[in-house]
């Protein structure tokens, strides 16, 4: 008892809080299934009457709620609970009744639930796509309904719910199963019928039903059922259907005006008439169409909506080729326009979109005369001076028609007219621009691209009442570009491609305009003098620069394939690579260039062509930076410069290690030329990471002569200065030099004289016998290698003897008087090998 209390307090809670919107349709659902099955388990053996009458309507009730938010399937247990529950009763009431009276009362009250479920148990079948047992079910009902009259109404709805249901899914058969059946049962009592009107409704949904089957097939069952709807209650949509299936049937002219001459009689709206011409004319039925297009002002002569009548009669003479009528109907209207018989707003617009139409079409065809006839109909509304987006378009329009027909002057006109009405519009601008490319004046067609390119950033304005599409700007400046192209006007045509390579989207489109503006600027920087064509180099930097940007944004785009970007991208790299070679003289962009190859190559896949361009282009980076550097900068510039060099001459280094795999590099300078670029950078940055790369090179089994030659020259350049190292190179230098089986002179005398110069500076006195014994030992090894050939330059010879010599006399001047003779004497040992020079030092 205390379960089945709970139970119905839950549900009574439940229809309080549904009805002040606390829960919804499916937690009352949910709501009512707990307290249902409460109910149903704390049923007794033999339960009182009234347990079984709430327990069939909270089983109706919670079976209803599942049917109406879709779950059907959840709502099947409780309707065999609800027929069962009402079996029981049944049983229950015949068990007490008395007579034959009571027996007929109870059953006129058991059949009344029982109904109830049926037509559940319908909406439950149909939900579930099970056609044949919603049949069953609806028939039980229908048989049902001579006991039960009231429910005639409620079963008819049921049955053309099912019937709009269906036809909306398309199953036209059983979509007019339903509607039949629900026609039917409306016509089974007067009385309790769902009424004519709705009736009416039901039978032209049974007739489209029909007719959107198969017309072919149904047609007399359409016609039928229309006919029988307008018998019903006369409707517009009856009417009109019954003309749409007749034509669909190809039914004669004079049936068809049969069927029109039903309504003429009844009142209906000026619409309904119109989509019945419409829908006449559009089938080619002319002479129906327009006769009662004709009649139709007669009825609505008061109506301020009359202009549609005539609107709808040009439009259909144009769709005829009947031209010459419509312009006459048009200078009616403009007549009428101006001795007060205006056409509303609504109508007049309408009106400018079919002359605007035709205009467009006699354009298209390149009628030009033509399409200007129908813009003049449209500027005859217009008031003089009057400012409207509409009348700019229109002005723009007619400019194009006068340019065709190279009536510049007129179309300068039009334009200037579109300016005053609409000056900020891309359109307006373009279309100086048209007439500035066709007077050739370079000047004012510039103003007008650069014009263009600031309005089309404003993406938010609004253009002929319409939001500007976010790729108008970008489309009218792609024409912008061609026109300037055939028209061989390069600056222009420069500048329109510049704003589109900024502004593009699509890479595709993107990388045609800066090839296109490339080229265009190669030829141009050609042409000038070296004097001017800076600015124009730094234009070629940025569009190769935003080629690289753009193509390593571009990974994010799955339009534009990997195999288009590796295209592009040589494309570029080449371009710059180019470039870079053809301004040599110009160090600093020519770097740049080199830089900018090697960024875009690296969208390149790392095959040999690719890794020694890489290679290069990095080698003469650094060789750039490096040279600049020894030009007179400030120290922080030559800093920056020789941190760059380094940074390039590490990633060369790494790309030079990959490509040593790919084969045989063995008269290759690379690595040469990396060691002694690396060492200018640090020895003039006093870079501790040089001690750590000359131990690599001491280590080295083949080291050239030049190598260290140049090696020992680096190191004394300004603002390096590593003597020791300098010594040490020079040194090396000359062990190789003597290691020759032919001793190069020339070249060994000048590094003898550097390393004498570096350890026995000029004008010191006071030096260390150790430093004096090492620099002997160097003149010694000059004069055996002067003994032994007759090649050693004798201006070299003259020198290691002056300095022999002077030396000594140093040594004298401080009382050395043993070392000043050695000094001295060595300096005769090389008299003897002076040739011309001997008689004049003897």
């Amino acid at each position: 008892i205390q379960v089945e209390e709970d139970a119905i307090n839950l549900w009574n809670w439940a229809v309080t809080k549904h009805t002040g919107s606390v829960i919804n349709d499916e937690q009352r659902a949910k709501l009512r299934f707990v307290a249902c099955r409460l109910v149903c388990l704390s049923e007794g053996s033999d339960p009182p009457e009234g347990t079984i009458r709430r327990q069939i309507l909270m089983s109706m009730k919670t079976a209803k709620g599942w049917i109406d938010i879709g779950q059907a399937d959840l709502a099947d247990g409780f309707l065999d609970i609800a027929m069962s529950s009402i079996e029981k009763l049944y049983a229950k009431l015949l068990k007490g009744s008395d007579g034959e009276a009571d027996i007929h009362v109870h059953k006129a009250d058991v059949e009344k639930s029982l109904f109830k479920v049926l037509s559940y148990q319908a909406e439950s079948v149909f939900a579930q796509g099970d056609f044949q047992k919603a049949v069953m079910c609806v028939q039980r009902c229908k048989d049902m309904l001579m006991k039960l009259p009231k429910e005639t109404c409620y079963l008819s709805i049921l049955c053309y719910n099912f019937g709009v249901e269906t036809y909306e899914w398309k199953r036209y058969e059983e979509s007019s199963f339903w509607l039949s059946q629900s026609y039917d049962i409306g016509k089974m009592d007067v009385k309790y019928s769902i009424g004519k009107e709705m009736q009416a409704k039901v039978l032209r949904l049974l007739a489209t039903a029909y007719f959107e089957w198969n017309c072919t097939l149904y047609l007399d069952k359409a016609l039928k059922a229309i006919n029988l709807a307008n018998q019903e209650n006369l409707h517009p949509a009856g009417v009109f259907l019954k003309v749409k299936i007749l034509l669909k049937s190809g039914a004669s002219d004079e049936d068809i005006k049969s069927a029109v001459a039903e309504f003429l009689h009844h009142e209906m709206s000026l619409n309904f008439c119109l989509n019945t011409a419409k829908l006449l004319l559009e089938h080619g039925r002319e002479s129906v169409g327009f006769d009662f297009l004709k009649s139709v002002p007669e009825r609505f002569e008061s109506s301020p909506d009359l202009g549609k009548i005539t609107l709808l009669h040009i439009e259909f003479l144009l769709q005829m080729e009947r031209e010459l009528l419509a312009k006459q109907k048009v200078e009616e209207i403009i007549i009428g326009h101006y001795t007060g018989k205006q056409l509303l707003p609504e109508a007049l617009n309408q009106l400018h979109i079919i002359m605007w139409d035709r205009a467009a079409k006699h354009y298209e065809a390149k009628s030009y005369s033509e399409a200007l006839h129908w813009y003049n109909y449209s500027v005859s509304f217009y008031t003089p001076g009057q400012i409207d987006q509409n009348l700019a378009k229109l002005q723009r329009n007619m400019a194009s028609c006068y340019l065709h027909l190279k009536q510049v002057d007129k179309a300068k006109e039009a334009v200037k007219e579109a300016e005053r009405c609409d000056p900020n519009s891309i359109f307006t601008k373009f279309s100086v621009y048209k007439i500035a490319v066709l007077e050739k004046d370079t000047d004012k067609a510039v103003e007008a691209v650069i014009e263009m390119g600031k309005l089309a950033e404003k993406l938010s304005q609004h253009e002929d009442k319409l939001r500007v599409d976010e790729n108008t700007g970008t489309n009218l400046l792609s024409l912008v570009a061609q026109i300037a192209l055939e028209n061989e006007q390069q600056v222009v045509a420069i500048k329109a491609l510049e704003y589109l390579s900024e502004h593009l989207q699509d890479c595709r489109q993107l990388f045609a305009a800066l090839k296109c503006l490339v080229r265009l600027m190669l030829s141009k920087v050609m042409a000038e003098n070296e004097e001017i064509r800076n600015e124009d180099i730094n234009s070629m930097l940025t569009y190769l620069t935003l080629a690289h940007k753009r193509l390593a944004e571009s990974f994010t785009e799955e339009k534009f394939t990997g195999d288009l970007r590796i295209l592009e991208a040589h494309w570029f790299r080449k371009v710059a690579w180019n470039l870079a070679v053809q301004f040599k003289a110009c160090p600093e962009k020519m770097r740049d260039f080199f830089l900018l190859s090697f960024k875009l190559s690296q969208f390149c896949p790392s095959d040999k062509g690719v890794l020694i361009a890489q290679k290069t282009c990095l080698l003469m980076a650094a060789a750039v930076d490096l040279e600049m550097a020894r030009q007179q900068v400030t120290t922080s510039e030559q800093a920056e410069l020789l941190t760059q060099a380094i940074q390039h001459i590490q990633t060369c280094k790494e790309i030079w290690k990959v490509l040593k795999l790919t084969g045989d590099f063995a008269k290759d300078p690379t690595d040469t030329l990396l060691l002694l670029y690396e060492f200018e950078a640090r020895s003039k940055l006093n870079d501790p990471a040089l001690h750590n790369l000359m131990e690599s090179v001491w280590e080295q089994p083949q080291i050239e002569v030049k190598t260290l030659e140049i090696i020992a020259s680096l190191a004394m350049e300004a603002p390096a200065r590593y003597p020791v190292l300098c010594k040490k190179a020079l040194k090396s230098a000359l062990n190789l030099h003597r290691k020759q089986t032919v001793i190069d002179t020339v070249k060994f005398s000048k590094c003898l004289h550097s390393l004498i110069n570096l350890s026995l500076p000029t004008g010191l006195t006071d030096l260390d016998a150790c430093v004096l014994q090492e620099v002997w030992d160097y003149f010694e090894d000059g004069l055996s290698v002067v003994s032994s050939t007759d090649a050693y330059p004798e201006m070299e010879i003259l020198w290691l003897m002056t300095r022999a010599w002077n030396t000594g006399i140093f040594q004298y001047t401080v009382g050395k008087y043993k070392e000043a003779e050695q000094w001295c004497g060595l300096g005769m040992r090389f008299l003897n090998h002076l040739g011309s020079l001997k008689k004049s030092y003897e």
